[in-house]
Formats: C-alpha cells, sequence, structure tokens
C-alpha cells in the first residue's frame, strides 16, 4: 500500500477511511433455532400428533434431516453447534454448571475455537442471540462477570434471554447485553418467555434491516420450550384434553406410522420394543393414568405454543421479503428428556436431589400443572415415546438421546421441497456449513490466537442433491460415561447407566466402566439401532472400541466423568463466596454464587426504619415457591418462608415490629435437627424445624439471583404478589455464612449440576 500523503493543509492531504467488513456477495441470512428437550418425535413433521404447523410448513417448503445427531445434553451440543469442534474438544464435556478441572470440561470454550458468531462478524455480519445461551460458567453470572464467555463476549452484538439450563417461563431471569433485567411483564399480566422472544428476534431484524438491509445477519434463537418446566396457558392445552389417555405404546405406534406414512423412517424401520423399566400402560391405576396423560397434554400445549410464535418469526421474514434469501434451521438440543423420573414430577428441582415424589400427593394438584404453582416435567415413559423409533433418551449415546429432528429452508435453493435427507450429520456440521453458505473461511488465528480443527464438515451439497455423498463418516459419543461411536455404517454403544433421576434403580445395564459391555448396530440396515450384531461381528465391536479410545484421546474426553468423584474437582471461578456481604436496596440480582454460603446455615440480619403505622414488604427474597427463601413484614410482622423443595415452612413473629429503627434477623441453625428462626433486636419471634430439602442457591439452574427490597416474578409463598417492595426504610442487608466452608456433599452438587442440562 502507498504511504499515505498528510501536510498541513487538508488539499494537499490524502484521506484513506477506515475498511469495514463487508460480507461475500450473495451471502445469506442466517436464522438458527434451537428448540430444547424435544425429541425425534415430538414435531408433526417427524410422526407427532402434536401442532406445529409453521415448522411443518418450513418442512414442507424445505428438508428434513433424519439422521441428524447431536450430543445428549444442552451445553455441549450448543458448543459444538457454535464452535464446529467436539464439545470435549472446547471443555463442554458436560454442563457449564458441572465444570471441572480437567481440559474436556472446564466449562469454558477456549480462544483457540471462535464461535460461528465472531466469525460471521468478523466476515461482515451482524449478529443477535435470543433465549437461552447456556454456555457461561456458573461463577461468572454475576454483574461483576467476568464477561468473555457471555454472548457479547464471544462475538455476539446483541443479547437477550437468559444464561443458565432453564428457566420460569412466566418468570425468566432475563440478561439484556450484560445486564440483568426485570421482564417487561409480570406473570399476572400474561407474560410469557416464548413470546418475549420471539418478540425480540423480530425487533432485532426488523431494526437490523431498517438500518442497513444490504448487510446479511446471524439470529440465534433458542427458546426455553421444551425443556422443564413445562409451562404454558390452559388454552394451548385444551385441544389436548384426553389425546393421551391411550398411553405411550399407542401414542408411540400412532406415531410410528405416521413416521413410515411420511418417509421420515424407512419403510423397514423396527419399533423398538418398551424397556422393562417404562411401565406397561395397561397396568397403571387409573388416577395414576389421568396424572401422567395431563403431563403430556400440558407438554403438547407448549409444543404447539412454541410453534406458534415460531411462525410469527418466520411471517415477518416473508413479510421484510427476505425469507428467500434467508437460511433456516430448526432443530432440537438433544432427545427427549426423562428427567421427571417415573412418574413424573410437580417440581423438577427435586428430583435433582434425588426426591421421589409422592403420587397421591401429585394427583391432588393435577389442575396446578403447566401452571404458575408447578415446576413439571412428565415421566419416563412419553420420553421414550417422544424418541419413537430409538432407544431411551436424553443424557444417553443410544440413539434416542443423540438423534434428533432438523429442519432446513433455503428458499428455491431447495430444488425438492418436502424432501428428506439421510446423510449422517452431527451438530457440528451446521459450523461449517453455515460458513460454507456464507463464503467465509474459517480463520487460521483469530485475536492472535491459532485456532484448533474444526471438526464439521459443510452438508451444504446435501441441500441441492439428495443424493450428495455422506459427508461424516466417524463420530465419537460420550456423555456422564454412556459412550458410543459411529463409523462407516456400524455403531457400537455401551450398555453404562449414568447415575441420575433414579435410572439405576429401575434400570439394567452396566454401574462400572469396567463392566460395561459394548452392543452393535448396522445402522445403514437398521435406522432405529433395534437389533444387536455383537456376537456376529466380535472383530467389528474390538475395532470400534479401539476406535472411541482413539478419538476420546484426541478430543480431551478422559478422564471419564465418574459420580460422584468427579465432584471434588468442580472449578470454583475468579471468587470464592464472602465469609459475610452486606447489600442495599435496589440494584438487579445478586447472583448465587457471590452470595455467602448457606449450606452450613447462615444469619441475615437487616436494619430497618418502621414509620408510624407500621410497614410491610420484603426484605431479601430469592427464588420461588418452586424453591427459595427470604423473609419480610405482612401486616408488620416479621415473617421468613423457607420454600423447599418438598414442602413450605414458614416462621413468623406474633406481634408486629414497633415503629422506630430496629435490626430484624432471620436464622438457619442447622445440625441433626436444622431449625429456623427469626429474631426482632436478638429477640427471637419465633422457630420451626426446617424439615425438607432446603434449597441451596448455588445449586438451582435458573440462575435466580437475591433481590433486596423487593421480590420480582413468582412469589415465596401465597403471602403477597411480587415486587412488594418495602414500605418503611430499609438500610440494609447483611447476609453472613455460618459455616464459610461448608459445601453440600459431592453427590448433592453432581446430582445438580447434571441435573440443569
Amino acid at each position: 500500500m502507498d504511504r499515505q500523503v498528510i501536510s498541513s493543509r487538508v488539499a494537499a492531504s490524502q484521506p484513506r477511511f477506515v475498511e469495514y467488513a463487508v460480507a461475500p456477495v450473495g451471502a445469506p441470512n442466517v436464522v438458527m433455532v434451537v428448540l430444547d428437550d424435544v425429541g425425534f418425535a415430538q414435531l408433526g413433521c417427524f410422526g407427532a400428533t402434536i401442532a406445529t404447523p409453521n415448522i411443518d410448513r418450513l418442512a414442507s417448503r424445505g428438508l428434513r434431516y433424519n439422521r441428524f445427531h447431536v450430543t445428549s445434553v444442552c451445553s455441549s451440543t450448543r458448543a459444538a453447534l457454535h464452535t464446529g469442534r467436539n464439545h470435549h474438544a472446547v471443555g463442554m464435556g458436560v454442563t457449564e454448571e458441572a465444570a471441572l478441572g480437567f481440559p474436556g470440561y472446564t466449562g469454558r470454550i477456549p480462544k483457540s475455537a471462535a464461535m460461528l458468531a465472531r466469525i460471521l462478524k468478523d466476515g461482515g455480519y451482524n449478529t443477535m442471540s435470543v433465549g437461552k445461551w447456556h454456555m457461561t460458567p456458573k461463577t461468572d453470572y454475576s454483574a461483576a462477570g467476568p464477561f468473555g464467555q457471555w454472548p457479547l463476549g464471544v462475538g455476539f452484538e446483541r443479547f437477550y434471554g437468559f444464561l443458565g439450563a432453564e428457566t420460569s417461563q412466566w418468570a425468566p431471569e432475563l440478561v439484556r447485553d450484560n445486564t440483568h433485567v426485570d421482564p417487561p411483564r409480570t406473570p399476572e399480566e400474561g407474560y410469557h418467555l416464548t413470546e418475549d422472544l420471539v418478540d425480540e428476534s423480530i425487533r432485532m431484524i426488523q431494526d437490523q434491516q431498517q438500518a442497513e438491509a444490504r448487510k446479511p445477519f446471524f439470529l440465534h434463537l433458542a427458546t426455553g420450550a421444551a425443556h422443564a418446566p413445562h409451562q404454558v396457558t390452559e388454552e394451548w392445552v385444551e385441544p389436548y384434553y384426553g389425546k393421551f389417555d391411550d398411553g405411550w405404546e399407542a401414542w408411540r405406534e400412532e406415531v410410528f406410522a405416521n413416521q413410515v406414512a411420511a418417509g421420515v423412517v424407512p419403510a423397514d424401520t423396527v419399533l423398538t420394543e418398551r424397556p422393562a423399566w417404562v411401565p406397561e400402560w395397561s397396568t397403571i391405576p387409573d388416577e395414576q393414568r389421568r396424572l401422567f396423560a395431563r403431563y403430556m397434554e400440558v407438554y403438547a400445549g407448549f409444543v404447539t405454543h412454541t410453534d406458534h410464535h415460531l411462525g410469527r418469526l418466520f411471517d415477518a421474514l416473508e413479510a421484510r421479503g427476505i425469507a428467500d434469501d434467508t437460511i433456516v434451521m430448526v432443530l432440537s438440543d438433544n432427545g427427549a428428556s426423562a428427567e421427571g423420573g417415573v412418574t413424573g414430577t410437580l417440581n423438577e428441582a427435586a428430583g435433582w436431589l434425588g426426591h421421589h415424589e409422592d403420587v397421591e400427593a401429585s394427583i391432588e394438584r393435577i389442575d396446578e400443572i403447566g401452571g404458575h404453582d408447578a415446576y413439571n416435567h412428565y415421566p419416563f415413559g412419553w420420553a421414550w415415546a417422544g424418541n419413537t423409533p430409538l432407544r431411551l433418551w436424553k443424557r444417553h449415546a443410544w440413539l434416542g438421546g443423540v438423534r434428533t429432528p432438523l429442519v432446513v429452508g433455503w428458499g428455491a435453493r431447495v430444488t425438492d421441497p418436502g424432501g428428506i435427507r439421510g446423510q449422517f450429520c452431527h451438530a457440528v456440521d451446521l459450523f461449517s456449513t453455515v460458513l460454507d453458505a456464507a463464503g467465509i473461511a474459517v480463520p487460521d488465528s483469530v485475536d492472535g490466537v491459532t485456532q484448533q480443527p474444526v471438526d464439521g464438515t459443510s452438508m451444504l451439497a446435501s441441500i441441492t442433491d439428495p443424493e450428495a455423498a455422506e459427508h461424516r463418516s466417524l463420530q465419537y459419543f460420550e456423555m456422564m460415561g454412556s459412550r458410543a461411536i459411529y463409523a462407516d455404517g456400524w455403531k457400537a454403544t455401551t450398555d453404562f447407566v449414568p447415575n441420575q433421576f433414579g435410572e439405576r434403580e429401575v434400570m439394567t445395564g452396566s454401574f462400572d466402566f469396567d463392566t460395561d459391555r459394548w452392543s452393535l448396530f448396522r445402522l445403514t440396515d437398521d435406522f432405529s439401532e433395534s437389533a444387536d450384531v455383537a456376537a456376529e461381528h466380535p472383530e467389528t465391536v474390538k475395532r470400534l472400541e479401539e476406535l472411541w479410545w482413539a478419538e476420546a484421546g484426541r478430543n480431551q474426553v478422559l478422564p471419564l466423568f465418574e459420580f460422584p468423584d468427579s465432584m471434588t474437582h468442580m472449578h470454583p471461578g475468579a471468587y470464592p463466596q464472602p465469609v459475610a456481604a452486606t447489600y442495599a436496596p435496589g440494584g438487579g440480582p445478586i447472583q448465587e454464587s457471590q452470595l455467602p454460603s448457606t449450606l452450613g446455615g447462615f444469619d441475615l440480619t437487616a436494619r430497618i426504619v418502621v414509620p408510624d403505622g407500621g410497614a410491610e414488604g420484603i426484605i431479601a427474597a430469592i427464588g420461588d415457591a418452586h424453591g427459595g427463601w427470604g423473609c419480610y413484614l405482612l401486616e408488620g410482622r416479621l415473617v421468613a418462608a423457607f420454600a423447599m423443595l418438598d414442602g413450605l415452612v414458614r416462621v413468623a413473629c406474633d406481634e408486629p415490629v414497633a415503629p422506630g429503627e430496629h435490626e430484624v434477623s432471620v436464622q438457619y441453625v442447622p445440625g441433626a435437627s436444622p431449625r429456623a428462626r427469626v429474631l426482632v433486636d436478638g429477640v427471637e419471634g419465633g422457630s420451626a424445624p426446617l424439615a425438607g430439602l432446603f434449597f441451596f442457591p448455588n445449586l438451582s439452574t435458573a440462575a435466580a439471583g437475591m433481590f433486596i427490597g423487593r421480590d420480582r416474578g413468582l412469589p415465596l409463598c401465597h403471602d403477597y404478589r411480587a415486587p412488594f417492595a418495602f414500605t418503611g426504610d430499609l438500610l440494609d442487608v447483611t447476609i453472613t455464612s455460618g459455616n464459610p466452608g461448608a459445601r453440600a456433599d459431592d453427590e448433592t452438587l453432581l446430582r445438580s449440576a447434571l441435573a440443569s442440562d
């Protein structure tokens, strides 16, 4: 480049303007919709009787991939999707909540694996992420960051959504860019997360297009649906009343017939048998069958509601005249989830800690399922049916865990609308496919950091050519010890059973890596993984097992994730929890990892001034009725509410707090007989046994933070409605850990972290 001429006068000087990244001519917009916990058979276009007309419309104009694979849990699939590398190779061997001190399990995407958004942004795209993220370590959620693993830190220019694994659909923990924010409406005002996320997606596209329509965009929309809690208004559930009364076997057979008729599975596919640990529907008592059917009715309504709002997004693309210039991908991050246990649950969080819900109590609360008072998840049987015709479910390396729907639309570029593609492909391939379509190469280095090899291979040829060669001949799978490998049409899978959600109590298989048995399937002839031919091909089993170990070594899979030993190596974060901290009212939520530890007991003391005539309102609150705790004045009396995962403990003073300045306290006293106490100026006003499963804030998956002087969203109990702001003067709140070195036992921590996927 010639040297720029700079003189004392403008007329004699040579301007040189800043160069902008400009996308290649014809680079398409990209909309990537990532559904959560939607199984292979839970969309209409994949055989379900669950109505998904808008996704079906996309499929009728585009393509369905029936051999698309993922990692079998949320964070791991998202890491593979966004980096084009296998999940262990970028440190996301499990979920970010279970980040460990081993290379494949750090929960932190390395700078050597620049994400898709960053590469597209550097290539001239606008980049936007809306909805579930789940790739920021839990210890980094706070308002102090660090922000390097937040969406804006890895290449997105805009973000609106939630950082964790799941959140309430009625009262989510939301972030806009790098700031925690309140939802725009309350649950009572009819707020629902999916509607809000689609509103934001449409707004971001509109803003971008009206500013510069010549610039392509990448929108990543990850719904909270259909992950638990399955929550939706009754109008969406009503069309499904009675639709699942015949049970999961009958529904599965109906769906399978639909799949064969639609060609979404080959005609010679074998419907795999019901495993012994899924109860036969006819043997279940009538009242329980009604309960189990209700769980599924709500789930179906939840999915249809999600589809409705996705339809608004698709319509917005049409209305702006950009649909034909936009690649739209709809996929699920893993197979249908069995995290509701054998009988389902009204509070999924309780299942994380191994709590088996009383079915009779659930029957009494059947009408609450799907609403504000439930955090529900359906039973094992519906997860099994949701992955028809495949084996097992989420968190396992069997096809039910790793094979999910993929729908791709790209206007006229699809020459056989409604076509089905059978090429074996994986989440890592979508990274390469998008970059190939955009005409942007993977850089050798980003910010001076040499980039590690990409594992994904472009699927672009298959979009226009049904007969395109299969680009992927080898792919390993591993999740929490469950292992498999695909090679040249064969798939070998271990019978290892991870120790979660009571599965080892009912399932057969290996509980120890040393006793694992490898099954073998010829997937080129056996779509559903139905016929184990290991005995006939021992040499192939041996070869694939050796291949798996080689891939494990190459991708940082080792040491294998073990329960509970792995938990002793959890990443502590940048700063340990404080021993004591003082907070002022106002501001956003104080995140869990920044609060003093409550595991070994705690003291919360607030300095308040009560005016003449009394005061009421929240002093401090974290969580809600599905798990949380806090304290408040109600009609002048000090109250502490502990929303246990299996019930409510409420302690109140008998007398109102008198006008004037006071210190009011709530104490959790652990031990053989743990108790909760409330005190005014050091004098005990009431106490109660703290029996049940206590909600430890740092075990929450919903990123629930503590609010001072107000509450947000759903309340801890029916004493009040949020925000219930304190009406006196709240000077400050000090929380002191009773045992700053305390931590939950390793098994409890692991169960919680793994449940968050």
